[in-house]
């Protein structure tokens, strides 16, 4: 019995200096704020804030939907999301020092010069440590060859301090629509995981791309990772496995993950995954021991 103890509080204390993982997400539409959830071990989630919203929305008319949060240089934490479906074609964006307290909700024009854009969908942020700026990633259809069609390539612009922002520019157009590009960087190289939105043939599956730099150029995309019907990847590192997480958005929607050590060969682990139901297309962060037991304050 004694040993059983000291083999669980190890354990304990391993994965506290370890630290945790944090997701964040939204439900339905988007129209309430964003949620978390937290895991020790990437499979086990639980619902932080008593299953409310921990971001509120707070301009009017404005969602929340796919947000990315990452950890600046400096520490602190910056979130951007979907705005609208359709107009505005902004990125939503705020920042905190401790994941509990946000600053106001600003609106990012990043497709200001672009008036024929359409919508501007799932953004993510990236710091770049060498130019010392982050890269802003999304989702855009512009000028479409048929009227009210999607023709989504990925977009981009670069910032300093999230005010001013250089010219878009396309980041990746495999010649094909893309949507809910996410970036992972793994042993001196970067992978741009996206979703293939093409319906005829039905495509509608997760693959990525690689690249040498977090900007590309990117080339050998791989085989489909996921049957069809599945969107908003996000992927970290979890001990020596790689996870990418997916919302499989067609009733009945749930998350799903596959998992590799290296980067090739890919099994799905989503029967282990015990994940918060309604929860939406989203992202992952590591976190501290710290921050993960000042956020589980709100577990209940």
């Amino acid at each position: 019995m004694l040993r059983s103890l000291l083999l669980l509080l190890c354990l304990t204390q391993a994965i506290q200096a370890a630290g945790s993982y944090l997701f964040v997400g939204f439900k339905g539409n988007g129209e309430d704020g964003v949620y978390y959830a937290i895991s020790d071990d990437g499979y086990r989630w639980e619902l932080l804030n008593s299953g409310k919203p921990f971001v509120a929305v707070g301009k009017p008319g404005e969602l929340m939907r796919d947000p990315h949060l990452s950890r600046g240089p400096d520490g602190r934490f910056h979130m951007v999301w979907t705005w609208s479906w359709n107009v505005p074609p902004v990125v939503g964006h705020a920042s905190s020092p401790d994941l509990l307290t946000w600053s106001e909700h600003k609106m990012l024009p990043v497709m200001a010069k672009q008036p024929d854009t359409r919508n501007v969908w799932a953004p993510e942020a990236y710091y770049e440590k060498d130019s010392k700026r982050w890269l802003i990633i999304w989702s855009s259809t512009v000028k479409p060859t048929i009227p009210n069609a999607r023709d989504h390539r990925i977009w981009f612009v670069t910032t300093s301090d999230f005010e001013a922002l250089s010219e878009p520019k396309i980041f990746f157009d495999p010649g094909f629509p893309v949507i809910d590009g996410t970036i992972l960087e793994a042993n001196g190289r970067y992978h741009l995981i996206f979703k293939d939105e093409r319906e005829e043939p039905l495509k509608k599956f997760i693959q990525y791309a690689e690249g040498p730099t977090m900007e590309g150029p990117w080339s050998n995309i791989s085989p489909p990772l996921t049957e069809a019907w599945n969107e908003g990847p996000s992927a970290i590192k979890v001990g020596d496995e790689y996870l990418i997480y997916f919302d499989h958005y067609r009733t009945p929607q749930h998350y799903g993950v596959i998992r590799s050590k290296d980067l090739v060969h890919w099994t799905d682990a989503s029967d282990k995954l015990s994940f918060p139901k309604g929860l939406r297309h989203g992202s992952f962060l590591t976190i501290t021991s710290d921050e993960a037991a000042r956020l589980r304050s709100t577990l209940h």
